[in-house]
């Protein structure tokens, strides 16, 4: 019996609620409440500190809850743990009445965010038959893309606290809608010891490509958008589209920006997937990898902002097409139905590492642009390029997907 919506939109929910928490907590109010608990001249170096600690919480930590999932054999219990503790930490994260406060608070909300999305990560490959993966995945993909679009309107419109308790409600919401389908019956423990269960999926040459496939897009991704608001500061400097300045501003500028790229894969998430169920995943990530590969090149040829935000769009179209796909490819690759969630947790990483990779760039970034004028974003969007195109077409010898 093939599933309908409402089933997929619960599958899914809790992820709508993870990304629309994440957004305001990266973006907004953890920015904010360090600025506001903070000396001045220290602000910064405290709000990379929690940034780099947080990168490598979420390094570590899906993988491990994870394991500890598949070792009981449970999924429910860590989703309803995590996300009841989840609700608690944003609560006292917008309420801190100090630094201390802050950082123990903020701890706290990465631990029960890998609580709840290691276990919860596994869901697609534990239910969801072969078949409809991928629109399982489109679904999921439309979903984490709509929570950041309401995260965007969310951060702008309302002050911190609203924020923070919006996505706490939101945040049980969703993990109540998603616990209803997960069925009661406890799954196969799995019984290897922690170590065996880490290194297991590396020696596996399909789970390797397909990680790979992911960090390499992934990097790609934030190469390009974590200094894209500089490279229209430094080098497209005037906002105007339809014969009228849009902005004066670079961070407003590339927020319209990011609202295009992500109007642009919830269009394309849903039919990207149903359609990568009827011809196969690597094909849907080749046109996502040639198309966002090749996009790269105009945005150094066209560095107007007109052409921008048309470029944005058809960004976010490839993206969605990638996002619809990928969590679908390494569902169909994974061996061991007792691991899913330890293979799951560790295939998460591939999308950590690349931010911090990413934010290393911005040293070679500053000493290319002295040299020469431009040198680092050319050289910046033309790395990314390859990124998004070499990632693509590794999944070519994945044996056991389609």
């Amino acid at each position: 019996m093939r599933h309908g919506p409402g089933w997929y939109l619960s599958l899914s929910a809790y992820w709508f609620a993870t990304s629309l928490k994440w957004f305001l907590v990266l973006l907004v109010i953890l920015p904010a409440k360090v600025a506001e608990l903070s000396p001045l001249e220290e602000k910064a170096s405290r709000l990379g500190f929690l940034f780099g600690l947080g990168a490598v919480m979420a390094i570590l930590g899906p993988p491990v809850m994870g394991y500890l999932s598949d070792h009981m054999g449970r999924r429910k219990p860590f989703l309803l743990a995590g996300s009841l503790l989840t609700a608690i930490a944003l609560l006292l994260l917008v309420h801190a009445p100090s630094y201390l406060w802050l950082l123990v608070a903020y701890l706290l909300l990465q631990v029960a965010d890998d609580l709840a999305t290691g276990p919860y990560s596994a869901l697609i490959p534990d239910l969801v038959p072969r078949r409809e993966r991928g629109t399982a995945s489109g679904y999921m993909g439309v979903l984490q893309v709509s929570g950041q679009i309401l995260g965007g309107a969310v951060g702008f419109l309302f002050p911190l606290a609203f924020q923070a308790y919006l996505a706490a409600f939101l945040n049980l919401l969703g993990a109540g809608l998603s616990l209803r389908i997960i069925p009661d019956r406890p799954l196969g423990a799995n019984p290897r010891p922690f170590l065996a269960a880490m290194a297991a999926p590396w020696r596996d040459r399909d789970f390797l490509l397909v990680y790979l496939t992911r960090f390499l897009v992934m990097l790609g991704f934030y190469l390009a958008q974590t200094y894209l608001q500089y490279y229209l500061a430094d080098v497209v400097r005037i906002f105007q589209a339809f014969g009228r300045a849009l902005t004066q501003e670079p961070f407003q500028a590339v927020a319209l920006l990011g609202l295009l790229i992500s109007l642009g894969a919830a269009l394309a998430s849903v039919p990207a997937g149903k359609a990568s169920d009827r011809l196969g995943r690597k094909p849907l990530i080749y046109l996502s990898g040639a198309g966002l590969g090749l996009l790269m090149p105009f945005i150094l040829l066209l560095p107007r902002y007109d052409a921008m935000l048309f470029l944005a769009l058809f960004f976010g179209l490839f993206y969605g097409i990638y996002l619809a796909v990928d969590w679908a490819l390494v569902a169909d690759v994974l061996r061991d139905p007792k691991a899913h969630a330890t293979d799951m947790g560790l295939w998460q990483t591939a999308i950590v590492v690349p931010q911090v990779l990413a934010g290393a760039f911005g040293r070679p970034l500053d000493l290319l642009n002295a040299r020469e004028e431009g040198l680092g974003y050319l050289v910046l969007f033309l790395l990314a390029g390859a990124f998004f195109l070499l990632g693509a077409f590794l999944v070519a010898p994945i044996r056991r997907a389609r």
